[in-house]
């Protein structure tokens, strides 16, 4: 392919949103371009990565036994109303009606629509078990879409299902998956983390997400600096050891605190620790207005929080709420009184705060002496505490650390919750009915190629590893109009297409530095220069992007060693 065929739109400005590399840099190397919020093009360079890590997917996938389908995007709402999802996936589902006000929803993910195969294809237990995948666009209604292809709302991503007769089939269907995975991301150039994570909306038991670590991550990982514990925070434990507090409960009393209305400053009007605090916040839990009380120096982990209130929908009240459920405003809310106005739920935390300080649910004022019991209770207690880093690990006891991490790929054991709500059964060998064992693991592909980028990158642009580069090697002579380099450069070239080596040849009229600065930025692995100095001597130049590192061969025997260095470069991953 030649340079000044492609559409190659550089940008040296990028857009004030683009805050994160990959966003940044797929921008300005002319990889993508935004339509509308959570909206995005592919170039034809960008189209070109993204083609080759759907390729690794779907080979790996091919290669674990997967059966690929291609399924509708347009999926029907009489599904996800027998899964029970309708309802429960929240606004994200985006939900349409037809002419004929018939309702269907985009599909974000196809757990109904392949079970609903299942159930009409499958009868007998000699036909598992069974993987069905797709590679498909998916929308989601994201609140915030962000990071460029990183968070859409439309997106694409391979999206598989595991069919099993029992529990033991499940598990090694999902160990081939969990391979398959480590292969594709491995061939990716990516270098992966598997943490424990929460189901969420997909429900089932055993998750595990493949994370890579990055700053700009929008989930933080929890692991263990001794042994292989890690979890996504959203599902991480820690061994807490909350002990019963020494001491006698004094009388609670009433305090004025005018105008302190956070942790902080309360701790330092009333000179306690903010262990000595239980605070109180209150949320609506579908809808519903819930307390939620932790010790002042803890923070709620709202997934667990949902997970404890089974409810699908988690927001924070607002002051009209909050006034109408404690009688005080922001700032103030407190236990005391609450349980039977309202469902009230606490962390194990606040158990064990004896003579704590509490809002009082009144405008300035707060308590104090409030203890469990005598003063406030809950209608349940759970582990409803965010770990943070130097929490003790719940295998080992040793301290956990805390990081950032972009998630990729996240593979769940689902059990029977779509087949037995989709009604799908087969006959065992005995010819009984029994209900088959799911499992669901996903891959965002747009999520892949944007992590790469973050994970390959530096101050000239993008490093991509060759596996998922646009091209594998560019050709670029400093004075394309000078017939020796043109006809160096065209042989090269030529030689190069004809073993099979994906080659881009830089022919544009322009200046040495500013093609090189093109060259960095897309990423292309392997640039072959061809310029006068050299030229006389009958070499050329090698230069490896992610290595910064140069080399000079004889123009004959170029074709053979750019072959040898990919190769390499190939057998690294």
């Amino acid at each position: 392919m030649r340079l000044s065929r492609i559409l190659f739109p550089s940008l040296k400005e990028v857009p004030k949103e683009a805050v994160i590399k990959s966003h940044v840099l797929m921008l300005r190397a002319g990889l993508i371009r935004k339509l509308a919020s959570g909206l995005y093009s592919y170039l034809p360079l960008g189209l070109r990565s993204f083609r080759k890590v759907e390729r690794i997917v779907r080979e790996e996938m091919d290669a674990a036994g997967g059966q690929e389908f291609s399924l509708p995007i347009l999926t029907p709402g009489e599904l996800w109303q027998q899964s029970g999802r309708w309802s429960q996936f929240g606004p994200e589902l985006v939900r349409i009606q037809d002419r004929h006000e018939t309702w269907f929803a985009l599909g974000p993910t196809h757990e109904e629509v392949f079970t609903q195969i299942a159930k009409t294809e499958i009868f007998s237990y000699k036909q598992l078990p069974v993987t069905f995948y797709q590679i498909k666009t998916k929308f989601r209604d994201e609140i915030r879409p962000r990071f460029g292809v990183m968070r859409c709302r439309e997106f694409t991503m391979k999206d598989a299902y595991s069919f099993d007769l029992d529990a033991a089939s499940l598990d090694e269907s999902y160990r081939k998956m969990r391979q398959a995975y480590i292969n594709i991301f491995r061939r990716c150039g990516l270098k992966t983390k598997i943490v424990a994570a929460d189901t969420g909306a997909m429900g089932g038991s055993d998750s595990e997400e493949f994370m890579v670590e990055s700053e700009v991550g929008e989930d933080s990982i929890a692991s263990c600096t001794a042994c292989s514990y890690a979890a996504n925070v959203e599902r991480a434990e820690a061994r807490y050891g909350y002990a019963a507090a020494a001491g006698t409960a004094g009388q609670m009393e009433k305090v004025d605190t005018p105008g302190v209305k956070s942790i902080e400053a309360l701790t330092k009007f009333l000179g306690v620790e903010p262990a000595g605090v239980i605070k109180t916040i209150l949320y609506k839990a579908d809808k519903k207005p819930v307390a939620a009380v932790i010790r002042g120096d803890l923070e709620i982990n709202e997934k667990k929080l949902m997970k404890a209130l089974a409810a699908t929908e988690l927001e924070l009240a607002d002051p009209a709420a909050i006034m109408a459920a404690t009688s005080g405003p922001v700032g103030f809310s407190g236990p005391v009184g609450l349980k039977g106005k309202i469902t009230v739920v606490a962390d194990e935390s606040a158990r064990h705060v004896l003579n704590a300080v509490a809002g009082a649910n009144e405008k300035d004022r707060h308590l104090k002496n409030v203890n469990i019991g005598r003063d406030w209770d809950a209608d349940s207690f759970h582990d409803l505490r965010l770990v943070k880093a130097g929490d003790a690990c719940p295998l080992c006891g040793k301290p956990l650390s805390v990081s950032r991490g972009i998630e990729v790929g996240h593979i769940f054991k689902l059990g029977d919750k779509y087949t037995k709500s989709i009604g799908f059964s087969v006959l065992d060998k005995d010819s009984r009915q029994i209900v088959p064992t799911m499992g669901c693991y996903g891959i965002g592909v747009d999520r892949t190629l944007a992590a790469v980028v973050e994970q390959f990158s530096d101050t000239d642009g993008i490093a991509f590893p060759a596996s998922v580069a646009p091209f594998e090697v560019i050709i670029t002579p400093v004075d394309f109009i000078d017939d020796s380099q043109r006809k160096t450069a065209e042989g090269v070239y030529e030689g190069l297409l004809s073993a099979g080596v994906e080659v881009l040849l830089d022919d544009r009229d322009e200046r040495a530095g500013s093609k090189f600065k093109d060259a960095d930025l897309m990423g292309i692995p392997l640039r072959v220069t061809i310029g006068p100095k050299f030229l006389k001597e009958g070499k050329l130049e090698l230069r490896l992007r992610g290595r910064k590192e140069t080399l000079v061969c004889e123009i004959p025997s170029a074709v053979d060693k750019v072959r040898s260095i990919l190769k390499e470069m190939r057998e690294g991953l």
